[in-house]
C-alpha cells in the first residue's frame, strides 16, 4: 500500500480557507488529519484549539463566514454554546474546535491514529 505526503494543496480550497480563517483568530495547535480511505464519513479532520469559549466561537464565526463567501455552509454545527467543543461539519471535511482541556480528553489525534497528519504554523 502507498500512502500519499499530506501537502497542503492535497486537501482542497476549502480546507485550506478554513485553515486560514483558523489562523486569523490565532487558533493553536492547527493539525489535518487525512482520514480519506480511513472513514466514509469524510475526508479530513480540521483540529485547533483556542484558549477560551469566547475563542473557539471567533475561531468557527471566522471559518463559517469565510467559506460562506465562496458559497459552502456547513451542514451543522454542534457544541457553539457549550464552548469546549465546536464541530463544524463540511461533508467533505470536519473542523473541531477545541479548548486545550477538550482537545486532551478526546484526543482525536490518538483515536485516529493511522491517519496521516500535517502539522499547520499558527
Amino acid at each position: 500500500m502507498t500512502t500519499k505526503k499530506l501537502t497542503l494543496r492535497s486537501m482542497g480550497k476549502d480546507v485550506r480557507t478554513a485553515i486560514a480563517a483558523s489562523q486569523e483568530r490565532k487558533a493553536g495547535d492547527l493539525v489535518v488529519l487525512d482520514l480519506r480511505g480511513l472513514a466514509n464519513f469524510t475526508d479530513f479532520f480540521l483540529l485547533a484549539t483556542g484558549s477560551s469559549s469566547r475563542q473557539l466561537r471567533a475561531i468557527a464565526d471566522a471559518i463559517e463566514e469565510q467559506l460562506a463567501r465562496n458559497g459552502v455552509k456547513p451542514d451543522h454545527v454542534e457544541g457553539y454554546t457549550h464552548g469546549d467543543w465546536i464541530l463544524m461539519d463540511y461533508v467533505d471535511f470536519i473542523v473541531h474546535v477545541f479548548t486545550p482541556r477538550s482537545r486532551a480528553y478526546y484526543n482525536l489525534e490518538r483515536l485516529w491514529g493511522d491517519a496521516a497528519r500535517l502539522a499547520i504554523a499558527s
